[in-house]
């Protein structure tokens, strides 16, 4: 052990004056902003919903820190940049997280990562379901009002592993071993659901059966809501495609260029070409095509939109298709189609800063250490964990002005610029003081997002 009253060594002199530096301050916290999220947490009852899924073992009497308090410590966390259980030998100190748990400064210590690490072992298959609908009934919460229609984006990611963890698969594309698993956002970045599977590409069969279960949450909450699904190309599969029509749902998928399709956009190719190259300052020209067609595994044909452009490295072809009716070809792939693009910056949200950084010499894959249980249930249920810190987060930016800098912020700058504030905590007998530095530089914006809670909607 490092005795933390020894001054650290190797300190300059500061204008001929010496420099001593102890880790004896005592009920200090580099995390004072973590109390905003904790009145957001408060809110959303992130923590509650995924504890009341999950049935506990343990003899009440005995039983020192409930469910609830383990996810919501977590939770907490992960929001602040500590992804790694192991964190919580020390946290389970830090008065700032005691006071995020209801808990005094003085007060019991929080849980250790043993008991994390059981916590995370102990959910079985249906557990896991009932835990994604609670995720499900969370988004559905975060409205005002039932909307007319949500937009759905769903993508895969790779995630690297690096154990005999169970569902690993190697990847030829990656070169490695992981997972890849689905997951799914709304038009404005809400989180809807991830599920945990092996690093493959998946099959219409596993898209559909994912859908259903997932539609029939959301329709649990909102019966007659419209819904439109958004994906890349290896999600238009017929399976999908015939099941979204005979449950009432639109979609809009990307298809991979084939000889079939080329053949209707080759007029097109060459008129483009020669537009651009009767002006080529003018920069690069794009013009669309609509038609009727289907591939020899789909049952009717079904409309198609073919972007085409010309530019000085030559012709480029995207294809969508659609069972929409309305609006033009243009503004289906530039308006609709091309905004399923922010599903990545989500993704790289919730993957990468809301992940830990990978141990030397191992690729850089954020999550290199994140989904490391040998059991994929475990791993599960770390998704689910990362997917509550996303919420907390998503829902402080959305508590900044529409027009402010602040509502499109990275979650790294939230927790950069509003968590990891300095506090020194007193606590007295009728109340606790939080002394926060003076010179914090965003001082003002943590006065504004506590002003707009009640703006939050729960």
């Amino acid at each position: 052990m490092v005795d933390p009253t020894l001054p650290l060594p190797g300190l300059s002199p500061v204008a001929g004056k010496e420099v001593v530096a102890r880790f004896d301050g005592g009920r200090l916290s580099s995390d004072g902003g973590l109390l905003v999220l904790r009145e957001i947490e408060r809110r959303l009852a992130i923590a509650d919903r995924l504890a009341a899924c999950i049935d506990d073992p343990r003899d009440p009497g005995s039983t020192v820190h409930p469910l609830a308090d383990i996810i919501r410590f977590r939770l907490l966390m992960i929001a602040a940049g500590y992804e790694d259980g192991n964190d919580a030998t020390g946290l389970r100190l830090d008065p700032v997280f005691k006071m995020a748990l209801e808990r005094l400064p003085s007060g019991r210590h929080l849980c250790s990562q043993s008991t994390i690490s059981r916590l995370e072992n102990l959910p079985d298959a249906r557990t896991l379901l009932r835990l994604g609908r609670a995720l499900v009934d969370v988004y559905c919460g975060s409205f005002r009002q039932v909307p007319g229609r949500i937009v759905l984006d769903i993508d895969d990611t790779f995630d690297a592993v690096h154990g005999g963890q169970q569902l690993r698969l190697f990847n030829a594309h990656y070169d490695d071993y992981g997972f890849q698993p689905i997951v799914v956002f709304d038009g404005d970045g809400r989180f809807v659901a991830a599920v945990l599977r092996p690093a493959k590409r998946p099959k219409g069969v596993e898209i559909r059966a994912f859908l259903r279960r997932l539609i029939r949450a959301i329709r649990t909450n909102w019966p007659k809501v419209a819904i439109l699904v958004r994906a890349d190309s290896h999600y238009a599969c017929p399976e999908v495609l015939d099941w979204c029509e005979a449950n009432g749902l639109d979609y809009l998928f990307g298809l991979s260029p084939t000889s079939t399709l080329k053949r209707h956009v080759t007029g097109l190719e060459a008129s483009t070409v020669a537009r651009f190259e009767a002006d080529p300052s003018g920069g690069k020209v794009r013009r669309f095509k609509e038609f009727h067609d289907a591939a020899g595994s789909w049952r009717r044909v079904r409309r198609i939109v073919a972007r085409v452009e010309a530019g000085s490295d030559g012709t480029d072809s995207r294809f969508i298709v659609t069972n929409l009716g309305h609006g033009s070809g243009r503004s289906l792939y530039q308006d609709l189609y091309c905004r399923r693009g922010q599903a990545e910056n989500h993704i790289k949200a919730w993957k990468i800063h809301l992940g830990a950084c990978p141990r030397a010499g191992r690729r850089p894959d954020p999550w290199a250490d994140r989904t490391s249980c040998t059991k994929a249930t475990a791993n599960q249920f770390r998704l689910f964990l990362h997917a509550g810190a996303y919420w907390l987060l998503w829902s402080l930016r959305t508590l900044m002005p529409r027009r402010s800098s602040w509502r499109v912020a990275q979650f790294d700058t939230l927790r950069l610029r509003l968590i990891k504030i300095a506090a020194r905590i007193v606590e007295m007998k009728t109340k606790i003081k939080l002394h926060l530095p003076t010179s914090a530089p965003d001082q003002a914006v943590v006065r504004l997002a506590l002003g707009r809670l009640p703006r939050l909607i729960t």
